[in-house]
């Protein structure tokens, strides 16, 4: 199972920030990176990242770099806005291409209802766009907005380690519904000792006495020893 994460945008992308200069790609990057730590503990997952966290990588090489590994599921990760000041829309949404593909649509479902329930966020649905990243691609393709960066509240919970985990493990959850995957089962790592039973067959003051009996028990075939 080959799966890239885009975290949308970029380091240096014009716009794109909360009106208190927090940027979305900080998110969007944390939460890709989150995903990808968890979805390393599945069995035959390889991750991807469509991103650089150096530089802004143009949408056609994201989906050509996708196309040509032959990931199976492809999710761009976002945070979304409404204007360029501080406003009341807020809520998570998911994004699948205009012709609604079949797999598509049933991730989407999958992992919008995950972010929902792990958030506690309104529930916008699930919506069609055609968006580059999901026109372009030829395998599954998503696109998830976690939230507001133009809401103050959203914004916050935005720039939160903690909310950035919920929503990486909200994504996970879904693919993991959808794909069926399989966690790697760990070593144990304190094996259980074999027990050891001893047989003792008498006791001696005199140590002739017990030589005797070693010697004894040696001709019948045992191996015993002698402790003091």
């Amino acid at each position: 199972m080959k799966i890239m994460l885009d975290a949308g945008h970029g380091p240096n992308t014009v716009g794109k920030r909360s009106p208190d200069n927090f940027k979305e790609f900080e998110f969007n990057h944390k939460v890709a990176e989150y995903t990808k730590e968890l979805l390393n503990d599945y069995k035959g997952v390889t991750v991807y990242f469509a991103h650089s966290k150096q530089e802004d990588i143009p949408l056609k090489k994201r989906s050509d770099k996708a196309n040509k590994l032959k990931v199976d599921c492809y999710i761009s990760i976002h945070a979304n806005a409404y204007g360029t000041t501080w406003n009341d829309a807020n809520g998570i949404e998911t994004y699948v291409y205009v012709t609604k593909p079949k797999e598509a649509v049933d991730l989407a479902e999958k992992v919008q209802k995950n972010l929902v329930i792990e958030t506690g966020l309104r529930n916008r649905g699930i919506k069609t766009a055609d968006f580059h990243v999901l026109r372009e691609t030829e395998m599954t393709a998503i696109l998830c907005e976690c939230g507001f960066y133009t809401n103050k509240k959203e914004a916050s919970l935005l720039k939160s380690k903690t909310y950035q985990k919920t929503c990486a493990e909200a994504i996970v959850k879904g693919i993991v519904d959808q794909y069926h995957l399989k966690k790697i089962t760990s070593p144990t790592k304190n094996p259980v000792k074999k027990k050891i039973y001893r047989v003792q067959i008498g006791a001696f003051e005199n140590k002739e006495n017990a030589q005797a009996l070693i010697k004894e028990l040696k001709e019948k075939g045992y191996n015993p020893i002698l402790v003091e």
